[in-house]
């Protein structure tokens, strides 16, 4: 059973050019986010976070992540596994983390039909949510400290 909390992952890759991000595009409603998914039962949230960004995009589970401070929440009633909640459960929290790509390799699942390697600004401009707007702006501000850029 789905546990009761979301986890949204972005792929990052740093080169001389900088940093790309990597975004992907829902199969299901066409829409362009991060890697996101449910927490299973017993599962921690990061191993949750590593899972998903596996089975998405074929993200090594050894790789190096980054716990972002951005933590959203989203409607409980958005996801069919919350009729087995507790009933005083009404948002869950999404749990937000950045993932370092070794190389620029991603195995899409049947989940997304295309991911997108962008710059920042560019990035920015394809997501829906908020919530990944608000994660990738920390992510980049992160990662642009860090390395100087």
């Amino acid at each position: 059973m789905r546990a009761p909390y979301q986890v949204l992952v972005f792929p990052y890759y740093i080169n001389h050019n900088g940093i790309e991000y990597a975004i992907f595009r829902r199969s299901d409603a066409g829409w362009w986010q991060a890697i996101s998914g449910g927490g299973e039962e017993g599962e921690t949230v990061i191993e949750s976070a590593r899972r998903e960004a596996w089975e998405e995009g074929g993200i090594p589970k050894d790789s190096h992540y980054i716990k972002l401070d951005t933590l959203s929440s989203i409607p409980a009633e958005q996801f069919k596994d919350s009729v087995n909640w507790d009933k005083s459960i009404y948002v869950i929290p999404e749990n937000c983390y950045g993932v370092k790509a070794i190389d620029k390799q991603i195995i899409l699942s049947a989940e997304h039909t295309e991911c997108k390697w962008l710059s920042y600004e560019e990035a920015i401009l394809y997501l829906k949510w908020d919530g990944n707007k608000v994660a990738l702006w920390e992510l980049n501000k992160r990662l642009s400290k860090e390395h100087g850029l």
